[in-house]
């Protein structure tokens, strides 16, 4: 079972299991950078916090509970988190800072990667599109804007409770479709 492994992984990468680290990394590298992607809409930005998401995760500065949920739910919160911070972050400096540093780095894309996110972002705005439109709303508002539960509670005019009662659920139906589509490492 995929969520067993991953605490088990987790496990052996909290005693810095270069294994258990690189097998995470394959396992949730392609899931963390689309939707890091899909939040920055700058792939740059996104392969950062990707980056930074797994430095941190190497380095123990977030603990995973397993009593508090899947490792999945875990990290894709930690990502999205960082996203947020990073859009904030770059939002506050100079726009000709960000296109100076830009300058720097091609445009050109590998192919085959570049096929591959593509590949994966239509899978997931697909599982996506097959939520009911509560689920849609909450999970774009959640994941894809960064508002908190609360925010959204508000904006919505729901109870907190019916927030991450349709986030939960969201996360279960998105779990199995992708799994369907034959992606049982993208674990939600």
């Amino acid at each position: 079972m995929v969520e067993n492994n991953d605490a088990v992984l987790y496990e052996r990468l909290a005693a810095k299991d270069k294994q258990a680290f690189e097998t995470l990394y394959d396992r949730y590298e392609k899931l963390l950078f689309s939707f890091a992607f899909k939040i920055t809409k700058d792939r740059g930005l996104a392969e950062e916090v990707m980056q930074d998401v797994f430095v941190k995760l190497w380095n123990g500065t977030h603990a995973f509970d397993s009593s508090k949920g899947k490792f999945s739910s875990w990290l894709l919160t930690i990502t999205r988190n960082k996203a947020i911070d990073m859009i904030r972050k770059y939002a506050k400096h100079e726009h000709v800072e960000l296109m100076d540093k830009d300058s720097l780095i091609s445009d050109e894309k590998p192919v085959d990667k570049a096929v591959e996110w593509k590949e994966d972002r239509e899978m997931i705005q697909s599982a996506v599109s097959k939520l009911n439109t509560e689920q849609q709303k909450v999970i774009d508002l959640f994941y894809f804007k960064g508002f908190s539960q609360q925010k959204i509670s508000e904006k919505c005019g729901v109870p907190l409770g019916t927030v991450k009662g349709r986030i939960r659920l969201a996360l279960k139906h998105l779990r199995e479709t992708l799994e369907k589509g034959g992606r049982s490492d993208y674990e939600a």
